[in-house]
């Protein structure tokens, strides 16, 4: 077999590939085999047609066909490895010549992963939030924690912005009272926006026993999206109480005895968090930056792979499990289909330019995935997916996706180490080390690399 490689652009090659025919033998008798098992000829027991039978009754072309079918997966193979190729898909075959008893000959165009040149990282330089939390962060935080524990009382008067309202629905369509537009007993936070447009007007103002009408367009049901005549009727007015801040509050909250260690606890909760959220952005802003340093061509079939994939989780994914549709789910977002089309291709190439440019580097600094790095990732992809470490295992096994998680571990150690050569400084000017904040960094890059799993398909395939 000989082959020849074209570069039609840098993510596309044409292979041009030359078999003698005599390399056909195998694939010619396994084709006579076949046949044989599927068709009778009268005067010959089923699997013992001579092969120039074959050729009479159905045709030499037939056999050819067949044997060629199966013949060139393997010969393609062969020249991509013989290439040394990182190919993308699956190729576009083309027989060019085809002569019985003489030579085979195809052409072959695929996608193929770029050259990738990384720079000298080192200098990258990137600024990130300061860590520091102030007493209004720990009052905060306090307060939302005091909200939670927050009490109802009944009061005889009219209804007030926070107060919580006991009320019965009934909602009307053109005149008729819809099967699932009536409600009772709703208990209703005035100022929430939980329920319809226009209800914390109608309400606000009413005592027990009052009722009000009011236009709004209904958010789902038999009628969503129609405009509807709400009619609410209060039973009760209740206002919300918060329990005073003291000792007593927090052996109610936590597990403290006194205010102040609640609040010392609320500081170092609020310092890890922010900790995180400052490694996280480190990491954000150091992959700008490199991304920014490599030149990266995206082939446009894993470009609109990675589209469709994309649209294609959300619509039946992530809004179905909300009960929207695209369309109502660009009207909430307030974004046209144009918007929308551009940020998704947007954020797909970023997200296959990252897998690239990271793949490259874990290739360049000769990275290596433990057994033991492996499990902790598999560990913490199985609590993030809701699902118990060993069948999230076993529903990656299952469904080969192992090289996919080994990818992103590599990556996120990629990534690790372009930031432990960058200079991180907060907003104050500060150095900032994220040594020991190495477990959030080694995490970094999962988000770009479940984004391209289409491109890990791609490699697969």
């Amino acid at each position: 077999m000989k082959s020849a490689v074209e570069t039609l652009n840098p993510t596309r090659v044409r292979l041009s590939i030359e078999v003698p025919f005599e390399e056909l033998k195998d694939s010619l008798d396994a084709a006579y085999k076949k046949i044989n098992q599927q068709v009778t000829v009268k005067g010959f027991r089923k699997g013992k047609i001579p092969a120039r039978v074959i050729d009479q009754r159905f045709g030499r072309g037939a056999v050819l066909e067949e044997a060629v079918n199966d013949a060139l997966p393997k010969f393609y193979t062969e020249a991509v490895n013989e290439a040394e190729l990182n190919v993308l898909g699956q190729p576009e075959v083309d027989i060019t010549d085809l002569k019985d008893g003489e030579t085979l000959n195809f052409t072959a165009e695929v996608d193929v992963r770029p050259t990738i040149e990384i720079p000298d990282y080192s200098g990258i330089e990137v600024e990130v939030d300061a860590t520091e939390v102030t007493e209004e962060d720990i009052d905060k935080a306090v307060e939302q924690l005091r909200d939670r524990f927050a009490s109802t009382a009944p009061v005889e008067r009219a209804a007030e912005d926070g107060d919580v309202v006991t009320i019965d629905l009934e909602a009307k369509v053109e005149g008729e009272i819809l099967e699932d537009g009536v409600a009772s007993g709703v208990s209703y936070t005035i100022g929430s926006g939980e329920l319809l447009d226009g209800i914390d007007d109608a309400v606000t103002g009413l005592e027990a026993g009052g009722e009000a009408t009011f236009t709004s367009e209904l958010k789902g049901g038999s009628a969503e999206g129609k405009d509807a005549e709400v009619t609410v009727k209060v039973s009760q007015v209740a206002k919300r109480e918060l329990p005073e801040l003291d000792d007593e509050f927090a052996q109610l909250a936590s597990e403290f005895d006194t205010l102040d260690e609640l609040k010392a606890d609320s500081r170092k909760r609020l310092e890890n968090q922010k900790l995180n959220d400052q490694a996280t952005q480190a990491q954000e802003r150091v992959l700008e930056k490199l991304l920014e340093l490599v030149e990266v061509p995206v082939p446009e079939k894993l470009l609109e792979d990675e589209v469709q994939t994309r649209k294609h989780n959300l619509e039946n994914h992530q809004l179905a499990q909300m009960g929207l549709n695209l369309e109502k789910f660009l009207e909430i977002q307030g974004k046209t289909v144009e918007e929308f089309d551009a940020e998704t291709s947007e954020q797909a190439v970023k997200g296959i330019k990252t897998q690239f440019v990271l793949d490259e580097l874990v290739n360049k600094e000769k990275l290596n995935v433990s057994q033991e790095e492996l499990t902790e990732h598999l560990m913490r992809r199985a609590a993030s997916s809701g699902m118990s470490p060993d069948q999230f295992a076993q529903a990656v096994v299952e469904g080969g996706q192992v090289p996919m998680l080994v990818g992103e571990v590599a990556r996120g150690k990629a990534l690790a180490v372009v930031v432990e050569s960058a200079t991180v400084k907060d907003t104050n000017g500060e150095i900032v080390d994220l040594e020991d904040d190495e477990e959030e960094t080694e995490e970094a890059p999962e988000a770009a690399a479940e984004s391209t799993d289409s491109a890990e398909e791609q490699d697969k395939a």
